[in-house]
């Protein structure tokens, strides 16, 4: 068997003993419990990172639409969800809205992923001539104009406006993020490693050298960035299943500024980098430091500074002190590999036997 077989099969048993791992997990503690919801959240955030390293590590494209993409991926998706019974209350400001009828939910994320891809297709046209800082602040104007028309009053009968979509088919178990996220991040893994991905990875390094070997630039610079945003759409309709309900609000630049902090401290080019840091940034935001929160008593002597917000602060000095000492991320461009760890420790071995 080579090498690139026993991989294959190495990654097919790990993944196996993930998903066996997670079912006695969640069949072990309840699922309402903290460590499910990093989980389910982490996971979410991992694919949407991994589609934007795609972007942005990968091709060099410097975006800032991700949240846009989510929304219109979350919207679609709950729109397209919502049962029949359920529309009169939620769109109790519009009659009812103008959908009537209800598709299942694999089909409804499906078209979450195409309608983010279409805007795409059609933004990238004109965006994608743009380069560097331009193309930043093009595809950030697209996001803001995506949450400012879904507002719109006029849109009402289907965005509902500025009020809340829920009553959509949400997910119980940690296994089904997990399903979708691993398939789709390994349909990203198969991009990358085909001749579109080494195309993807020339235009990054030098485009002038990459169009003089005959790659079409904007082509493939169109192609990662539909297919990025079709992948972030799969990741927006994720989030709104996990958050039970969704709101214009929620979809803000800040949200695609965490996602570039994940793929920055992960590595840019590295996707086991934006998985492993996806995790760390949701559980250290979102869990382990939530106790700086809280004020805190040693007898009668209160400890300074322990109040709500204060771990947002002790986090960004913590992202901060990252950023420093691993200015390429935690894997920088490299990929998590057993035969890689297994070397190492073998060198190690022979250093101390030396």
């Amino acid at each position: 068997m080579n090498t690139k077989k026993r991989g294959l099969v190495i990654g097919l048993i790990l993944l196996a003993l993930l998903f066996a791992g997670l079912y006695i997990l969640e069949n072990t503690i309840s699922s309402s419990t903290m460590l499910i919801t990093i989980l389910k959240k982490g996971v979410i955030y991992a694919l949407i990172a991994v589609s934007m390293n795609l972007l942005n590590g990968f091709t060099g494209l410097f975006s800032l639409g991700q949240a846009g993409f989510m929304l219109i991926g979350a919207y679609t998706y709950a729109i397209l969800t919502i049962p029949v019974n359920m529309r009169g209350m939620i769109y109790q400001y519009y009659d009812g809205g103008i959908v009537q009828f209800a598709l299942p939910a694999i089909i409804g994320i499906l078209c979450a992923g195409l309608l983010a891809a279409f805007f795409a297709f059609l933004v990238g046209l004109p965006v994608l001539r743009l380069k560097s800082d331009y193309l930043a602040i093009a595809t950030l104007g697209f996001a803001e104009i995506i949450r400012a028309i879904i507002q719109y009053e006029g849109l009402g009968p289907l965005t509902n406006g500025s009020n809340l979509l829920r009553r959509f088919p949400t997910f119980q178990s940690v296994l089904y993020p997990f399903a979708a996220a691993a398939i789709c991040i390994g349909a990203i893994l198969l991009l990358i490693n085909s001749t579109y991905g080494r195309a993807f990875k020339a235009i990054r390094d030098d485009e002038v050298a990459a169009e003089a070997m005959g790659i079409n630039l904007f082509f493939h610079k169109q192609l990662s960035f539909v297919v990025s945003s079709f992948f972030a759409g799969i990741g927006g309709a994720l989030l709104a299943m996990y958050q039970g309900s969704i709101q214009v609000a929620t979809f803000k630049s800040a949200m695609t500024y965490e996602i570039l902090l994940i793929v920055v401290i992960g590595g840019m080019g590295s996707v086991t980098g934006s998985v492993i840091a996806s995790f760390l940034f949701v559980a250290s935001s979102e869990w382990w430091l939530r106790f700086l929160d809280n004020e805190m008593f040693i007898g009668t002597f209160q400890v300074p500074l322990l109040r709500s917000g204060f771990r947002m602060v002790v986090f960004s000095v913590i992202i901060m002190a990252v950023v420093l000492f691993y200015r390429r991320g935690i894997m920088g461009d490299k990929e998590f590999s057993l035969t890689r760890v297994r070397n190492r420790l073998l060198n190690r071995k022979a250093g101390r036997n030396a």
